[in-house]
């Protein structure tokens, strides 16, 4: 399978709480639900999208809390968003989690590279990473991620998780595809190429 990160960010970077005030407030978060005034058909249509090729899901232990209380109430059998999350296998990845009730889930306790590596060369098309910041990052340092897909809204938050953090791990990308909804929620999907280049800018070097 393909590794996929998925991330509903603001222009700073954010990944917190898109969704509601009470997403998710640990760490004294309070700014959530930033995301909400700039959703609209061509947003749903890109998201519903990026779905189609999805097998299994992964989380970190706080996104998969929040999604694992708010997701199996949705039960809507022709919501293509719901129908996927709560019908198809989803691995959370923690150290302290004893049991998952959201079925069919697996609790990845152990090394999380080494267990999403081995995830990866099973048979399957997509496993999605959706939210969880903290492990997409881990996992693109770790070089084991083939695509990010960024749903950027044009909001700068202020505060909260980041999934480009300071003082994170450099990357070098390449941008695949790029468009930008009428609310001006920007849609980027790029390809993970390393680590940057760097160079000095020489003036008329390019002129």
């Amino acid at each position: 399978m393909r590794l996929i990160v998925q991330e509903f960010l603001s222009l700073d970077s954010v990944a917190q709480g898109p969704g509601s005030p009470e997403e998710d407030t640990s760490d004294g978060f309070t700014r959530g639900g930033w995301l909400v005034p700039h959703l609209d058909d061509e947003f749903m249509r890109i998201v519903t999208g990026w779905l189609d090729e999805v097998d299994a899901f992964l989380f970190g232990r706080r996104t998969y809390d929040n999604f694992a209380r708010d997701w199996p109430e949705m039960n809507d059998p022709d919501d293509p968003i719901a129908a996927k999350l709560n019908g198809l296998p989803k691995y959370v990845a923690s150290h302290s989690l004893a049991k998952a009730d959201w079925e069919p889930t697996t609790i990845l306790s152990g090394d999380a590279p080494a267990q999403v590596a081995e995830l990866k060369q099973q048979p399957g098309r997509e496993l999605q990473i959706h939210g969880s910041a903290r492990l997409g990052a881990s996992l693109l340092a770790a070089g084991l991620v083939d695509e990010l897909r960024l749903m950027i809204a044009p909001v700068v938050v202020g505060s909260g998780r980041r999934l480009f953090p300071d003082n994170g791990a450099p990357a070098g990308l390449r941008l695949l595809r790029n468009e930008t909804t009428p609310s001006g929620v920007t849609a980027q999907v790029y390809e993970p190429t390393g680590l940057p280049k760097y160079g000095t800018y020489e003036a008329g070097a390019h002129s």
